[in-house]
């Protein structure tokens, strides 16, 4: 009996050892670059990982800025004449500001801009204020756009790696918000 239980642990063993390491890969030198949704690292150099208590602690005494960097699908192509396209809403955390599309490995300039004019907004231009990043749990987006925050001289960034799900499991509200707009883009546009 014990020998028959001693080969199960040992044949599970591997197993569970490559759900810990898939669950939990080393930082990248730089960006990650595709395959956005899946297992990310446990630390970002630079930047505080926050678990869902401590992000709800901040979101609670109100002590930072929360950065929703989820993307946004956009308007179909060629879609027939007379159809009317409706955005996929969003539900995030609470009072956060959404700057969608703001977290891939490479950013067109455009883009880049939009996230340095949605942060001054959300912090008031304080580089020491509070950020803290998210998106859902398994995101390459926050991850990346943490570290590139960190680039642009805010020096207190906090990474929320659970994201909205997290925040969901742990029962916590999640309100629909609208992305901060674009150059040019009116609130009430859709896309």
């Amino acid at each position: 009996m014990r020998e028959a239980l001693a080969g199960l642990i040992l044949a599970a063993f591997p197993f569970i050892v490559s759900t810990f390491a898939r669950e939990s890969p080393p930082e990248p030198g730089g960006y990650r670059m595709e395959d956005y949704r899946a297992p990310v690292p446990s630390t970002l150099a630079g930047v505080r990982v926050l678990t869902t208590a401590e992000a709800e602690a901040i979101w609670r005494a109100k002590a930072g800025a929360f950065i929703d960097v989820m993307p946004r699908a956009p308007k179909p192509q060629n879609l027939p004449e007379g159809t009317i396209w409706r955005d996929q809403p969003r539900l995030n955390i609470p009072g956060s500001v959404w700057l969608p599309d703001t977290g891939y490995g490479k950013l067109a300039a455009v883009t880049e801009d939009y996230l340095r004019r949605g942060l001054v907004r959300a912090t008031a231009g304080n580089n020491a204020a509070l950020v803290v990043i998210y998106c859902l749990a398994d995101c390459w987006m926050s991850w990346n756009a943490a570290k590139r925050i960190l680039t642009y001289g805010y020096s207190n960034v906090a990474w929320y790696p659970d994201g909205t799900d997290g925040w969901e499991r742990a029962g916590l509200t999640l309100a629909e918000s609208q992305p901060e707009p674009r150059t040019g883009e009116e609130t009430a546009s859709p896309r």
